[in-house]
């Protein structure tokens, strides 16, 4: 199983390689500087690089009134934007497609575009009680892992999901992450976990989780609005329970390697109203965070794409500020 792996990898690198250009290529973070022209909003000002989420785009995408394959060209056309964050579930079915994977490619090419994650879910519980049930959740990432090295990504977007008391889950999403992230980095992929509902948006209980593992291939991906433990079960809007967004945040960003900036709401004066984007940026600049920090509009007070406009006008203001 293994040595075909490999050979498939082997295949998959060959032909993206041939398929694409720098641009598609390259997407750690690490070693971009925020502005850079072949990716983001390409102003010198920031201290980041704006990337957007697919997620920004789910009700369209659902609605198939946009398609995966033309979220690359959008993200350019539409916004200026030159760096983008896949979802698994719109192209759920083609992980291991190499025709499909190398179309994506291509447009991405075409449009000038950087693949930087694929955020993961519906593949199992990485914290699951049950070992054979924690492995097969392992198991079944590998093949998201492949994808994400071959269309040039760093990172996969994972969750530290499972059932018991937070010592519990802790202890086995450790060792599920462990698991995966050795997979991993054969292929040179960073595994990172986002502030996701239940313990996971507890900033300190996800700190703990990344201290346990311990790998440098693994990480956050704060977001700054998903700090809900428990919502409302006929209502996800309603949070019964909640963390501080901006401790939490601080908690995270030692091991983050991408931010989320999620909005919902908007003021007259196009301030997000649930979250103070110039107290957010302090926090991740003041962290020695330079990499990627992508836009995923969620409100439903306007269109999706006037969300992302939105969103990309505040970061860009807060962010020449903070800077």
């Amino acid at each position: 199983m293994q040595s075909q792996r490999r050979q498939f990898l082997k295949l998959m690198g060959g032909l993206a390689l041939g398929m694409t250009g720098v641009a598609c290529l390259d997407s750690n973070s690490s070693d971009k500087k925020a502005g850079e022209k072949d990716g983001g909003s390409g102003d010198n000002e920031l201290f980041f690089t704006i990337s957007l989420a697919q997620w920004s785009l789910h009700k369209t995408l659902f609605a198939k009134e946009l398609d995966n394959l033309d979220f690359a060209a959008k993200a350019r056309k539409d916004f200026g934007i030159g760096v983008v964050e896949y979802v698994n579930q719109f192209f759920k079915d083609k992980a291991k497609d190499t025709d499909y994977l190398n179309e994506m490619l291509k447009r991405c090419k075409d449009n000038d575009v950087i693949n930087h994650l694929i955020m993961i879910d519906g593949e199992g519980e990485l914290g699951h009680a049950d070992e054979k049930e924690r492995i097969k959740a392992v198991e079944n990432h590998y093949k998201w892992v492949e994808a994400a090295k071959y269309l040039g990504c760093s990172t996969i977007r994972v969750n530290a999901a499972g059932s018991g008391t937070a010592e519990e889950v802790a202890k086995y999403a450790a060792d599920g992450l462990n698991r995966l992230a050795e997979f991993a980095e054969k292929v040179g992929i960073n595994v990172i976990v986002e502030n996701h509902g239940g313990y996971s948006s507890n900033g300190a209980w996800l700190a703990g989780v990344m201290k346990a593992v311990g790998k440098p291939n693994v990480g956050t991906l704060p977001d700054f609005g998903n700090f809900c433990i428990t919502r409302e079960p006929n209502n996800w809007r309603n949070c019964i329970e909640s963390y501080d967004r901006y401790k939490g945040t601080e908690e995270l960003m030692p091991f983050a390697k991408g931010v989320s900036a999620k909005s919902n709401y908007f003021d007259a004066e196009g301030n997000e109203k649930e979250t103070d984007y110039y107290k957010m940026l302090k926090i991740v600049k003041d962290a020695g965070f330079k990499g990627y920090i992508g836009i995923e509009y969620e409100g439903d007070e306007l269109s999706e794409d006037e969300g992302i406009r939105k969103t990309k006008a505040l970061l860009e203001k807060a962010g020449r500020q903070i800077a």
